[in-house]
């Protein structure tokens, strides 16, 4: 499936999304009931503190751009690989909730400028036949990193947790390592050459309806899969009182799901086009989000878990592809740097409101009513944003 070639661009993407999402985000969800039983925190302080990544993943998002501009972007990834890393070291110990608050939100800011940079660097040098197939797999580093953080944190959980902290850390070095090598052997993709008896294509707006509408769709997206990726686990284990082993276990659900999910969408999108397969997403992703409302069975959360795990990344792999057919590859970064950016202050909106609501309530199960019915609202957004792709000028 891969060239030889495209090792490096693939690695880049990999490692990033692995890191900024799979590490940096995911991971926390599976340690929050164990915070809780170890009496590190609270139940509505480890809500909080799970939103604090989302708080520094708006930030990061805006940030990325600037900073690939102003320092490069090899530069830039290493610096946030290094910076998940610390604060995964730095968070191995009990300490206050503001000092821990700041390393979380440390994370999401390094996390979400290696989730823009990382897939957009590697993207932007692919041969365009092949970012349809390339980018899915670069976001399976998402389920991966979740996937760890499902299968090596009950073990070492059991020595101790801030034995499962510094293990997050070594893998996110792991990471750097890998990444760093990949993404200095990632170079631009060479000018196009236009010959001078062919006339220029007129200039296609930015923000056309049918962006607009998948912008929109997206930030739904960012809000109603909230209660999975932060509270899921927290849920499971002390609302239902299924137990640590019973959470984990689902949590690893999620995890296979998104390593699934963004290959799923490499084929779906090949055989019925971004635009098919963005309504048929959203659609699946609306069901899964509600059906724990519907059942509790090990079945139906397995089944849950796994649908939300495969339409995470694989939702963002599809996003950015379709945006890519609406607009071109040439504005691709600056349009998937808005798109990031408005998805996480919707996530990071959502994220505070639902601790609010949870702190209020006591309960869990309002979140996943409001989840569901945002991607509701996400599936009638795409299905009304159906365009011709953009023309781009060949040689």
């Amino acid at each position: 499936m891969l060239h030889r070639n495209e090792l490096p661009l693939f690695l880049t993407g990999f490692m990033a999304t692995l890191s900024g999402v799979g590490l940096a985000r995911f991971a926390y969800t599976a340690l929050m009931p164990q915070m809780v039983h170890a009496g590190w925190f609270s139940g509505e302080q480890v809500a909080y503190l799970g939103a604090a990544n989302l708080l520094g993943y708006l930030i990061g998002a805006l940030a990325a751009a600037p900073l690939a501009e102003r320092l490069g972007p090899v530069r830039v990834l290493v610096a946030c690989w290094m910076a998940v890393a610390l604060s995964f070291a730095a968070c191995s110990q009990p300490q206050p909730m503001a000092v821990f608050f700041v390393w979380r939100l440390v994370s999401g800011v390094a996390g979400a400028t290696l989730m823009v940079l990382g897939p957009s660097m590697a993207m932007s040098a692919a041969a365009p036949e092949r970012r349809a197939t390339l980018g899915p797999l670069m976001f399976c580093g998402i389920g991966v990193g979740a996937l760890l953080a499902a299968t090596l944190g009950p073990v070492f959980a059991r020595s101790s947790l801030g034995a499962v902290w510094w293990a997050l850390s070594a893998l996110c070095l792991l990471a750097l390592a890998v990444g760093w090598r990949s993404a200095r052997r990632v170079t631009a993709p060479a000018p196009i050459a236009i010959h001078p008896s062919a006339a220029p294509l007129p200039s296609t707006p930015l923000w056309t309806a049918a962006v607009v509408l998948v912008m929109l769709a997206y930030g739904t997206d960012a809000f109603g899969f909230v209660p999975h990726t932060v509270f899921w686990v927290d849920y499971l284990d002390r609302e239902l009182q299924l137990g640590a082993a019973y959470a984990a276990s689902q949590w690893a659900f999620f995890g296979l799901g998104a390593i699934a999910g963004p290959l799923c969408a490499a084929y779906c999108a090949t055989r019925w086009g971004w635009w098919g397969t963005t309504c048929g997403a959203y659609t699946i992703k609306a069901a899964a989000i509600g059906m724990p409302l519907l059942w509790a069975s090990f079945g139906s959360h397995a089944l849950s878990g796994f649908l939300v795990g495969a339409l995470s990344p694989g939702l963002a792999a599809i996003t950015s592809g379709y945006l890519m057919q609406l607009i071109g590859p040439g504005r691709h970064k600056q349009m998937w740097g808005y798109a990031t950016a408005a998805f996480a202050l919707l996530q990071a909106l959502s994220g505070y409101s639902m601790a609010f609501l949870y702190a209020h309530t006591g309960s869990y199960r309002p979140l996943f009513a409001l989840g569901c019915a945002a991607l509701s609202l996400g599936v009638l957004l795409v299905v009304f944003s159906k365009a011709k792709p953009v023309k781009t000028q060949s040689a």
